[in-house]
């Protein structure tokens, strides 16, 4: 059995796992859902989030752990699995990137997004006066981020979405081959996703080849749309 600890994207929280943990955990697998600090539960002020705060946070919660971990990252959440795995990667079994930022040395999510002409999603967020926090149009919940989503979880994810510090997002990763580059890793693209395209998510994996790469036919949020097939995928990968 594996032991999963599955990284949630910006503005959401561990509650977007809420079908995919007990799926898990019905196959025999402990699974692990941090609220990155600022986001769900945790409420360590926006001002003070920064790329290595979240990697920090993960890594407390490999460091507690007797086993190597799996870590699962969606969107936002590949650029903190690849810099905790270049910090611990003698916690971590294997990275799974979930339609998510897999980046290069040197790299950020926010170059990745620039570049994605393709997605439809940098137009849709709202930038804050002071430039230091982006929020989400309410008419690209549905459309955009969870368009293959029941409305019901649509308005779950409306009630529970936070704002999102700009500063991870535009924070470069900083890896190397003797620890990054060591670690397994596997790739779920999306190929209806609208946030990042699945044009640009096979870029990624053309430029950081991973060991598999699978499909699956959702919008960015197939942990509400498709949670057997995703935890199928994820156990298989």
């Amino acid at each position: 059995m594996g032991n999963f600890v599955l990284v949630h994207g910006a503005w959401h929280g561990a509650w977007c796992w809420y079908k995919v943990a007990p799926l898990l955990r019905q196959k025999g697998h402990k699974v692990i859902c941090p609220d990155l600090p600022g986001h769900g539960r945790d409420r360590t002020p926006l001002l003070e989030v920064t790329l290595q705060t979240y990697v920090d946070h993960v890594c407390a919660v490999l460091n507690a752990e007797l086993e190597p971990m799996i870590l699962v990252g969606h969107s936002m959440g590949g650029a903190v699995i690849t810099q905790a795995a270049e910090q611990r990667p003698d916690k971590i079994a294997k990275l799974i990137y979930l339609a998510a930022f897999l980046l290069q040395d040197g790299q950020s999510c926010l170059d990745i997004a620039k570049a994605d002409n393709e997605a439809l999603f940098l137009p849709k967020v709202v930038l804050s006066k002071d430039k230091r926090f982006v929020s989400l149009r309410e008419e690209c919940l549905k459309t955009v981020v969870y368009e293959d989503c029941s409305e019901e979880d649509v308005e779950l994810a409306r009630m529970l979405l936070t704002p999102q510090a700009c500063a991870p997002l535009a924070t470069p990763v900083r890896t190397t081959r003797q620890n990054y580059e060591r670690i397994p890793r596997a790739y779920i693209e999306c190929t209806l996703d609208k946030v990042i395209s699945v044009s640009m998510q096979r870029m990624m994996c053309s430029m950081l080849p991973c060991q598999s790469v699978s499909s699956l036919r959702t919008s960015h949020s197939p942990f509400l749309s498709s949670p057997r097939e995703l935890v199928s995928y994820l156990t298989a990968s």
